[in-house]
This record gives structure tokens, C-alpha cells and sequence, in this order.
């Protein structure tokens, strides 16, 4: 009876130990995962703060356009 027991105990231990490791493996994938999805959050919000800029820039070049054109409109 105590070697069934431990041939058991043996057994759901290996099984054990063959889950954690399948589950450390799943884990440093996903831990890779996040990382690069971390750097491309990070690229995106960059890319993002670079486009509000250029469209702020925009958006005051065509304020003086329009400014010239109602200046020009006014002296005429």
C-alpha cells in the first residue's frame, strides 16, 4: 500500500513538474509578447505626438493664410 502511495505521489509530482514547466515557458512568451507590444505602444504614441505636432503646425500656417487673405480683403 505505501509503494502504491508513493508511486502516486511520484507520479503527480513528475505531473507537476511537467506543468510548471510548460507553464514558465508560456509565461516568458508571453512576457516577450508584452515587451513588444510595449515598444509598439510606445512607438505608436511617439508617432501620434509627431503628428499632432505637424498638425499643429498646419493648422497655424493656414490661420496666417487665411489672416493675410481677410487682411487683404479688409485694405482693399
Amino acid at each position: 500500500m505505501l509503494d502504491a502511495t508513493l508511486e502516486q505521489l511520484e507520479q503527480l509530482i513528475g505531473e507537476l513538474l511537467q506543468q510548471n514547466k510548460q507553464l514558465s515557458a508560456a509565461n516568458g512568451e508571453l512576457l516577450q509578447q508584452l515587451q513588444a507590444a510595449r515598444e509598439e505602444n510606445d512607438n505608436l504614441q511617439l508617432s501620434m505626438l509627431e503628428q499632432e505636432e505637424k498638425h499643429g503646425a498646419t493648422a497655424a500656417r493656414l490661420q496666417a493664410l487665411i489672416r493675410r487673405v481677410s487682411d487683404s480683403r479688409v485694405e482693399a
